[in-house]
């Protein structure tokens, strides 16, 4: 027999559904002005203002984005950014997180304590930028990947995901002559793939969005990265002359469809991305997050 629902019961799923759709809407509406501006004309967009549809389309903004070799050269060194400090910060957190999961690590806690100091103090930006300056290692990729190679936070997470791993596992694969290296490779990093997708999603994300550091190390425009351009162009409010030079399109500088096509290059990646990572994340960060 079906049970029919309350009105109260009605009336708060109808709330819910309402308030979810709001949520939704102010989520989405940013995204979607964007994609309208990217391909309205600047003359539609000074006449008209801000529409749900375009006036007037125009895909000169990014056919100059598209056809910019300044842009692509961007694109290039982001991903080559994001990857490379994704990887290498992975590998050294997990590594380090491994032993610090073991209880028979010697002094354990006390790496732990400066571990978390770590988290509450810092050296300050002057001395870090006089150290990479000192390292040489300005205008590098190392500029960028060696300061946040290893995170105290993401560092926590995974060591108490390693400690919830069963101690019995490991203890057949050591009767068996497996000794740490094995087991920490054959046997803990297969079982935490969840927190490691999870781990891998943030650090894509935030090697990718970075731009504060870039402006910091990265000096020549010939090594700029995707998300200085973006930065440049919006503080600066005109277009980059390479990007004009490369294309010879007529387009006045920084116009808001410019701006948008920029912001829609250097977002579209990691939306296309994170589906295949997405089904980890949640199961990931709970199981992480259980052990303190």
């Amino acid at each position: 027999m079906v049970r029919k629902k309350s009105v109260g019961s009605f009336i708060g799923n109808a709330v819910n559904c309402l308030l979810i759709g709001a949520l939704c809407l102010v989520t989405i509406y940013p995204f979607w002005n964007s994609v309208i501006f990217s391909i309205s004309s600047r003359a539609s967009l000074t006449i008209s203002g801000v529409r749900l549809w375009p006036s007037e389309v125009s895909l000169d903004a990014w056919r100059v984005v598209l056809k910019s070799q300044f842009m692509w050269g961007a694109f290039g060194r982001s991903v080559m950014r994001t990857i490379a400090g994704t990887v290498l910060s992975l590998a050294f957190t997990a590594v380090m997180a491994y032993p610090l999961s073991k209880r028979r690590f010697p002094h354990r806690k006390t790496f732990m304590m400066m571990i978390i100091f770590t988290m509450l103090f810092s050296g300050g930006l002057i001395p870090t930028y006089m150290l990479i300056k000192n390292l040489k290692i300005i205008n590098t990729l190392w500029a960028l990947t060696l300061p946040v190679l290893v995170s105290p936070f993401n560092l926590i997470i995974i060591r108490n995901f390693f400690e919830g791993i069963p101690e019995s596992i490991e203890e057949s694969a050591t009767i068996d002559g497996a000794n740490d290296i094995y087991i920490f490779v054959r046997i803990t990093l297969p079982l935490s793939m969840p927190i490691l997708a999870t781990i891998t999603l943030w650090l894509m994300v935030g090697n990718w969005n970075s731009w504060f550091d870039a402006v910091m190390y990265i000096n020549d425009r010939g090594k700029f990265l995707l998300q200085q351009v973006l930065q440049e162009m919006v503080a600066q409010n005109q277009a980059d002359e390479s990007i004009l030079t490369t294309t010879g399109m007529t387009i006045p500088p920084m116009s808001e469809s410019m701006q948008a096509a920029t912001t829609l290059f250097v977002t579209l990646p990691i939306l296309i991305i994170y589906p295949f990572i997405q089904k980890y994340f949640t199961q990931g960060i709970m199981v992480g997050a259980i052990k303190g």
